[in-house]
């Protein structure tokens, strides 16, 4: 049986090369999406199922979902350790919502997790599921247009520490910002037709595979559902 599971979009030698490939985190929450806009900027894909499925990654995302949830499975599956010493390799990190919150070191009034990445959070700061939004915003660093973004009972960045870069400031909070190999965003990319956030991702991960597509359009035949391609229907 085949433990990981990769996007066939390069040759074999590709697919056997870790360090042309981006991991995400699929114990809990939007692994899906994530796995449907790496496809669609042509990097390969895993997905990373537990801590042998993290060794020699460029990068690996941590999704949104459920923090606390998320949290009790990285530490009941033994990944904590695993990503610290393969940070400390050289693997970038994205967290995205949930997996700012994971990657933060300081969880305001709560225990800190993976403490990667100088910056003050704040968990459920809109409120509860029922103040999720949507807005635009222009993200210089990262894209010429603006970009969607989608809020889902989203903490909030208070502050960042020295050598982490604001790369969206809005209102009275940060909602992206990054550090040399640490991503975080506060909103969900993956929820959006954008594929900017992605591409910026792979770049930071040092993908030349990104680098055949630069356009700034979003990936027009996506769809909300788009991701349900990767779900295994009938037991298979």
């Amino acid at each position: 049986m085949v433990k990981e599971s990769v996007t066939r979009n390069e040759g074999e030698d590709t697919l056997r090369d870790p360090s042309l490939q981006i991991g995400v985190l699929d114990l809990q929450g939007g692994a899906q999406e994530h796995l449907d806009h790496l496809q669609r900027i042509g990097v390969i894909s895993r997905r990373v199922k537990g801590p042998d499925d993290i060794a020699g990654l460029a990068g690996l995302i941590i999704p949104g979902g459920e923090t606390t949830c998320l949290a009790r499975l990285l530490h009941i599956f033994g990944f904590e350790e695993v990503i610290v010493h393969e940070y400390r390799r050289g693997l970038k990190l994205w967290g995205t919502c949930a997996g700012a919150i994971l990657l933060a070191k300081e969880n305001v009034g709560e225990s800190r997790y993976l403490g990667l990445i100088d910056i003050d959070i704040k968990r459920n700061a809109f409120g509860s599921q029922m103040d999720s939004f949507t807005r635009t915003a222009l993200v210089p660093g990262v894209a010429p247009d603006p970009i969607p973004l989608i809020f889902i009972r989203a903490p909030k960045i208070i502050q960042v520490g020295p050598g982490v870069d604001i790369l969206l400031r809005l209102d009275d909070y940060i909602a992206a910002a990054e550090s040399k190999g640490v991503l975080v965003t506060v909103f969900h990319p993956e929820l959006t037709p954008s594929l900017a956030f992605h591409r910026y991702f792979a770049a930071k991960c040092g993908l030349s595979l990104a680098d055949r597509s630069k356009s700034p359009e979003p990936d027009r035949p996506w769809t909300r559902t788009s991701w349900m391609r990767f779900a295994r229907i009938g037991g298979v």
